[in-house]
């Protein structure tokens, strides 16, 4: 070997080291970066002709766990997506109230008997109508409030929906520029490894919105699928739409309404056999908006209804003619059992009980229809009223369709319905987070291991320290040659 040759090889040396200390040093600096993908440099022998020429770096590759990220992200979405179910029924839940808990809707109805009780007993005290007045608003209000909080948590996950869908479309066209320039790179002989961790941040902030899966072609473009197939960047991103609402009430629904989704100008399902983009809080919201809160608003509106009818039967009050409004009304109307949509928001107490609108309490104990106070000793029709809410009735709707019930025993039908699902959610919730746990865990320990990057950079230390040595050696027999022709 001619001392040309050595002095080459060292001078390799020195790049390959000085090269290789840039990826560890990257590699350490971002060890606590999330998408950091642990880089690796190629190192090669160089040749020329058929002789070795020291060494080069042929590449920086990209270490990735496609399968153990892609388990992560699906992960990911179902936590997010239970994260919405589960959000949703523990407002509700806190809303009507379990029975133990004072203001709650059993407790409300509760004091209502209690204050019709105490009227029938000393039906001649009007406090005690006044009271029994007071608590059947007080038990309307609670009902009113109800519906306008579901009302308000589908307008929420309406507006939750349009927010996901621009993250989505913005995110897919990123990831596209990157394909541009992950293609530009690798055919120019460049590292993209950086444009590669950049896709790397911009799946996981997608990851919980919709389950995706992904791979990489010879280039290491991205191409990104959902769970179901359905193809979200192939060469071009998938474009989604969707028109949100400003106003909800409990009569929208998908198709009347209510704003579909779709991907590049075609109806997509987020649930079902023919779903494409199902799993993940995209398709949580539209449950909560079309499914979920849809069915608690139901079982509302059945409360109520059921509530009314019992009240305005005229067998309970002779005063009352055939469709005549009884104690609580559709918004002062009688309420008609095929059209209670939306009921638990309109019922009201008849304002021919509240003075405050020109009617009086006494009608509670002489009826409805009647004109003028009747003997104060008459206790028959405050007893008829307590015993149509103690009369188990058939439930035609709502989740409780098919029992026969009290008026409190359905209250109490729909809070365990609740409160079932609330449990359930969250059990399935606690289930899905340990999976999720685990698997960032596993993701995080095939990442950068710091002790072995610094291991690595000693002897990168030692390679150089080499190679120094060696362009010091041809140096100082390069000196000795010049000293002998002198």
């Amino acid at each position: 070997m001619t001392m040309s040759s050595a002095l080459s090889n060292a001078i390799s040396g020195l790049n390959v080291a000085s090269r290789a200390a840039g990826v560890v040093s990257s590699n350490i600096a971002n060890a606590m970066t999330d998408g950091y993908g642990l880089r690796e440099a190629q190192i090669v022998s160089r040749v020329t002709g058929t002789t070795g020429a020291g060494a080069r770096v042929a590449g920086i590759l990209r270490h990735e766990d496609a399968a153990l990220s892609g388990a992560r992200r699906v992960a990911e979405a179902d936590r997010s997506g239970r994260q919405v179910e589960t959000g949703f029924l523990s407002r509700i839940e806190t809303v009507i109230g379990t029975p133990d808990q004072p203001g709650s809707l059993a407790a409300r109805l509760a004091t209502f008997e209690a204050r019709l009780v105490d009227a029938a007993n000393a039906p001649a005290t009007g406090a005690h109508h006044a009271a029994a007045v007071d608590a059947a608003v007080a038990l309307a209000a609670h009902l009113n409030d109800a519906q306008h909080r579901v009302q308000d948590a589908r307008l929420a996950a309406d507006g939750d929906i349009a927010e996901a869908v621009t993250t989505l479309n913005d995110t897919l066209q990123a990831l596209s520029d990157l394909n541009i320039r992950i293609r530009k790179g690798a055919g120019g002989g460049r590292d993209i490894s950086a444009l590669q961790d950049g896709q790397a941040q911009l799946l996981d902030r997608i990851s919980g919105l919709v389950p995706v899966h992904t791979r990489r072609d010879d280039l290491g473009a991205l191409q990104v699928f959902t769970d179901d197939g359905l193809a979200l960047l192939d060469g071009v991103p998938a474009q989604f739409a969707f028109t949100p609402v400003h106003v909800m009430t409990p009569d929208l629904a998908p198709g009347t309404g209510l704003s579909g989704l779709s991907v590049n100008g075609r109806a997509t399902q987020t649930e079902g056999p023919a779903a494409t983009v199902s799993g993940g809080r995209l398709a949580a919201l539209f449950a909560l908006r079309d499914d979920r809160a849809p069915s608690i608003q139901n079982d509302l509106d059945t409360v109520a209804a059921d509530l009314a009818l019992r009240l305005q039967d005229t067998a309970v009050d002779p005063t009352l003619a055939p469709g005549d409004a009884g104690l609580f009304t559709d918004g002062g109307s009688a309420v008609d059992a095929a059209a209670i949509t939306g009921l638990a928001g309109r019922l009201q107490v008849n304002a021919a009980l509240r003075p405050e609108e020109g009617g009086g309490a006494w009608r509670l104990r002489d009826g409805i229809g009647a004109t003028a106070p009747g003997p104060e000793g008459r206790s028959d029709l405050l007893r008829a009223g307590l015993d149509a809410l103690a009369a188990p009735r058939p439930v035609t709707t709502g989740s409780a369709a098919g029992q026969v019930l009290t008026a409190a025993g359905l209250v109490a039908a729909q809070i365990s319905t609740i409160g079932r699902a609330r449990a359930a959610a969250e059990m399935d919730l606690g289930h899905i987070a340990a999976q999720h746990g685990a698997l960032v865990a596993e993701e995080k320990a095939q990442g950068v291991d710091t002790d072995a990057q610094m291991q690595r950079l000693l002897q990168i230390e030692q390679s150089y320290a080499a190679n120094a040595q060696v362009i010091a050696a041809v140096q100082d027999m390069m000196d000795i040659l010049m000293g002998i022709g002198r």
